[in-house]
């Protein structure tokens, strides 16, 4: 039914992202940290390099100006929104919960919980519905050593969706299910990492691979 090229974690360094262009999509959606704390100018040009719809949210080390460039690029950004693709509804919401490390785009967990309070009740509920976050929920592809990390707000919402594309933690690339809600890391695509998604006809017909080029 549909194909989707999920791709997080870029950091400003898009050598990779050519060889990603011969796999076969329908849209691309990237899970937040495009650039290294900056700079915005490649922004748009590299996400003009995707012949096919493109969706896009800002990660905790992404300036906040960049939704301003993302929302005048050819890409769609989704932070704080959500849209119906066909039988697929993205609903988006960049940046992190906090972190010790102050980066520019910390959200606090009520804020978090705000806006996916007025996302799940508002969005267009569809055959397959994915929430798109920078963060991973709480105890979700989150650990940093011994200690979880993630969004407890993320956590708290992610059952009103099928699949929970996250980032944020380089070395938790992978799938899991929690809660009875599937959740994809598809890793750093700065280190040539990805996923594709398969959304079939039918509700949880979802098919995930992890590809590196």
């Amino acid at each position: 039914m549909m194909d989707v090229l999920l791709l997080a974690d870029l950091h400003g360094n898009y050598g990779k992202l050519d060889a990603f262009l011969s796999y076969d999509y329908d849209a691309v959606i990237i899970a937040g940290d495009i650039t290294n704390f900056g700079p915005l100018e490649p922004v748009d040009s590299v996400l003009s390099n995707f012949e096919v719809p493109c969706f896009a949210i800002p990660g905790n080390c992404d300036p906040r100006e960049i939704i301003d460039v993302l929302e005048r690029s050819e890409a769609i950004c989704l932070h704080d929104s959500w849209l119906a693709l066909g039988k697929v509804t993205l609903a988006g919401l960049g940046g992190s919960n906090k972190t010790p490390f102050g980066t520019p785009f910390e959200l606090p967990e009520e804020e978090i919980d705000r806006k996916l309070t007025r996302i799940v009740d508002h969005m267009d509920k569809n055959i397959h519905n994915v929430l798109l976050c920078h963060a991973p929920p709480y105890e979700a592809l989150d650990m940093v050593g011994e200690e979880h990390v993630g969004s407890r707000s993320i956590r708290k919402h992610m059952t009103r969706f099928d699949l929970v594309c996250c980032a944020h933690i380089h070395e938790a690339r992978g799938i899991t299910e929690v809660d009875g809600v599937t959740v994809v890391n598809p890793g750093p695509a700065s280190e040539g990492y990805g996923a594709l998604i398969h959304f079939g006809k039918e509700p949880k017909d979802i098919h995930i691979d992890l590809i590196s080029v």
